[in-house]
């Protein structure tokens, strides 16, 4: 006898194609979805590694700043050197402060 394969039905291959069509553009419309939100999450986290540099670039030029006026000032007016260390020192930890403040406003 011979290798007689029995034919599926027009009608249900019709069926199991169109099955098959949405089940795959199922599959596309969730990839797209979750790669949109990947992209999102990319997005927001570059913005905050923005807001963090920034903060920190401009507290580290304003305490350079700060460093080199303390030193002209105590240049000029030396029995005044620790009380302008002091201030400086403060004013340092403040900014610091700040730059931290910001690292966890950013994290939420």
């Amino acid at each position: 006898m011979s290798n007689i394969v029995p034919a599926k039905s027009t009608v249900i291959a019709r069926r199991e194609s169109r099955y098959s069509g949405r089940a795959l553009a199922r599959i596309d419309s969730r990839t797209e979805l979750g790669l949109a939100e990947i992209e999102s999450q990319a997005e927001l986290q570059a913005g905050r590694v923005m807001a963090v540099t920034y903060v920190g670039k401009r507290a580290m030029h304003e305490v350079a700043m700060l460093s080199q006026l303390e030193g002209q000032l105590a240049a000029l007016v030396p029995m005044a050197t620790s009380r302008l260390q002091a201030i400086g020192d403060m004013v340092a930890l403040g900014a610091a402060d700040v730059v931290a403040d910001t690292v966890r406003r950013v994290r939420r």
